[in-house]
């Protein structure tokens, strides 16, 4: 059964988060409250985690799973950008905008594209989101808590505790967070291309 954690939205008790964290580096895998939505996260090196995520969501190999990071450094890690595009790139992060690029050899190979070698990644305007990816030190392999056949994801923490408590293993709630995905750009062919239009203003990239 999923723990409950209720976190301040402004000032996110460290001791909490810790504990959150704790699980994560555990082989759990957490509910948790983003910009955009609500996302489903695991440690990057989780194979179980990510298998998981794949029956929650009922997702085929050529999804694009997201790695949530603290920061541009962070990012430029697993990703690689030319001056162009870093720029392009930099300018809307943090932000509620997922960019999907070539990944580096650091990204792990069971999280890219099987024919693209691509990786999503974002970095949140989330205090939550932002404390936890503090605590851990690394990125979330993330993706939106959209359930099969459903056209919105779920918004609040209670609901995603009801109909999640079996399958993940902690719900972090700090209240309202966004209700809209967020806006997906590709640039892994140099130009961008708008391949979801969400919670970040699209026309910036159009």
């Amino acid at each position: 059964m999923a723990k409950y954690f209720d976190v301040h939205p402004d000032n996110p008790q460290r001791r909490v988060i810790g504990q959150v964290a704790e699980i994560i580096r555990g082989g759990g895998l957490v509910a948790y409250p983003t910009d955009s939505c609500f996302a489903l996260g695991c440690a990057i090196g989780n194979r179980e985690g990510l298998d998981r995520i794949r029956s929650i969501r009922d997702l085929d190999d050529r999804h694009h799973f997201t790695l949530m990071c603290q920061d541009f450094a962070q990012l430029g890690h697993f990703v690689r950008l030319d001056n162009r595009v870093f720029r392009a790139v930099k300018a809307s992060t943090p932000g509620s905008y997922t960019f999907i690029l070539p990944a580096t050899k650091e990204a792990p190979r069971r999280l890219l594209h099987p024919k693209k070698k691509t990786v999503g990644v974002r970095i949140p305007e989330h205090v939550v989101a932002q404390a936890l990816l503090a605590e851990l030190g690394e990125p979330l392999l993330s993706s939106t808590l959209l359930l099969p056949g459903e056209e919105k994801p779920l918004t609040q923490g209670w609901e995603i505790k009801e109909e999640l408590e079996h399958v993940v293993d902690a719900v972090v709630d700090s209240g309202d967070c966004g209700t809209e995905p967020t806006t997906v750009v590709d640039f892994s062919q140099g130009e961008p291309e708008i391949v979801r239009r969400g919670a970040g203003d699209p026309t910036r990239f159009e």
